[in-house]
C-alpha cells in the first residue's frame, strides 16, 4: 500500500480465492465451493481471477470439523517452516500444501484476497471477521457490502488481540477476509444462511472488480466489534463444567452486557453475573466448536475504525 493525497493505494486485486471445508461441517461454504468448482462464472468477474477451493477435504469427507487439529489454527509461523513429512498432523500437511498454492504468507507472492467461509451455531447473523484495523482495503469492502444488503445487517468482528489473534487459512493471503454467518446446527445445510453467505460474497467480488477498474472510494466509518477477551464456562476443580449460558444471555449476540446481567446459570440454578468494569458485547455465545477450547463467549467491544480513501495503485 501507498499513500497518495491522503488516498490510500492498493495494486489491483487479480488473484483471488474462495476456501470452504475449512472446517469439514460447516456446510454452507462447502456446498458454495462445491457448486463453484463445478461452475465457476457466478464469481468470476472481469480483471479477476476467482479460485474455489476446498480446504481440507478429508474433514470434508467425515464431515467433522477436522481430523487432527483445527486447521484454522495450524498456519502459525512454526507449523508452515517444519519439515515435511507424513509424520505432520494432517491439517498442519494440508497448511504448508496451502500456503504453497495460495502463498507463501506475507510475500509479495500472495494472493490478494482469500474470503474464507464459516458457519456458526450461535446466533451471530452475518459476521465480515477483519484481522487487522489497517487493512484500508478490506475496511473499504466492508463498508461497501454492509451497504449493499442494507436494510440486512452485517457486522464486522476485529481480532487482533495479540493473545487470542490465532494463525487462520485465509491469513496466507494479502487481504484476509472471514465470512461466519449463522445459527446453523454442524452438518446441516439452511437454506437461508446459504443464501445470506452467497450474497455477501456477491457484493465482495463486486467490489474488487470496481476497484480493479479504477473506481476511487471516499473516505468512511466502520463499526467494528473489537475482541477482548474469552470466558470460559465455571467449572469444578476437576476441570468439568457446571454451570449454563444463562437463558437471558442465550442466542443475544452482538447485546449489551453490562455489569450485574446474568451471564450463566448452575445446574442447581443459581446465577452467576457478569462482574465486568464496563458494558461489554459477547458473540460466539455458546458455539459448540468452542467448548473443546474452553470458551463460552468472547467480549468486545463496540468502535468505529475511519478507512481512507481507496483507489487502485
Amino acid at each position: 500500500m501507498s499513500s497518495y493525497n491522503n488516498s490510500a493505494c492498493f495494486t489491483e486485486a487479480r488473484r483471488v480465492a474462495i476456501f470452504g471445508g475449512t472446517h469439514g461441517n460447516e456446510m454452507s461454504g462447502v456446498t458454495l465451493v462445491n457448486l463453484w468448482v463445478k461452475n465457476s462464472a457466478e464469481i468470476q468477474r472481469k480483471r479477476v481471477e476467482t479460485k474455489p477451493f476446498i480446504t481440507n477435504p478429508k474433514a470434508v469427507e467425515k464431515c467433522t470439523r477436522y481430523v487432527d487439529t483445527d486447521l484454522n489454527r495450524a498456519f502459525s509461523p512454526e507449523n508452515l517452516s517444519a519439515p515435511a513429512g507424513d509424520d505432520l498432523p494432517y491439517e498442519v500437511q494440508r497448511a504448508q500444501e496451502i500456503n504453497n498454492m495460495f502463498g507463501p504468507k506475507g510475500t509479495p507472492d500472495a494472493y490478494d484476497v482469500i474470503f474464507d467461509l464459516h458457519n456458526t451455531t450461535s446466533n451471530m447473523g452475518c459476521t465480515l471477521i477483519l484481522e487487522s484495523s489497517k487493512d484500508h482495503f478490506n475496511l473499504q469492502m466492508m463498508n461497501y457490502i454492509k451497504k449493499a444488503i442494507a436494510p440486512a445487517s452485517c457486522l464486522v468482528l476485529l481480532n487482533e488481540h495479540p493473545l487470542l489473534k490465532y494463525s487462520t487459512s485465509r491469513s496466507v493471503a494479502k487481504h484476509p477476509v472471514g465470512l461466519e454467518v449463522g445459527p446453523q446446527p454442524q452438518g446441516v445445510l439452511r437454506s437461508n444462511i446459504f443464501e445470506a453467505m452467497r450474497i455477501i460474497l456477491k457484493h465482495a467480488l463486486d467490489f474488487i472488480e470496481l476497484f480493479n477498474e479504477g473506481m476511487e472510494f471516499p473516505p468512511c466509518m466502520v463499526e467494528v466489534f473489537r475482541v477482548l477477551e474469552r470466558v470460559d464456562y465455571p467449572r469444578d476443580a476437576n476441570g468439568n463444567i457446571i454451570a449454563m449460558v444463562h437463558p437471558n444471555l442465550q442466542d443475544c449476540d452482538w447485546e449489551p452486557l453490562n455489569p450485574g446481567d446474568p451471564m450463566f446459570q448452575t445446574f442447581d440454578g443459581k446465577t452467576i453475573h457478569y462482574q465486568g468494569p464496563g458494558t461489554v458485547y459477547p458473540t460466539f455465545i455458546n458455539e459448540a466448536a468452542y467448548y473443546e477450547k474452553q470458551q463460552a463467549f468472547v467480549t468486545t467491544r463496540r468502535e468505529t475504525l475511519v478507512a481512507s480513501a481507496s483507489r487502485k495503485a
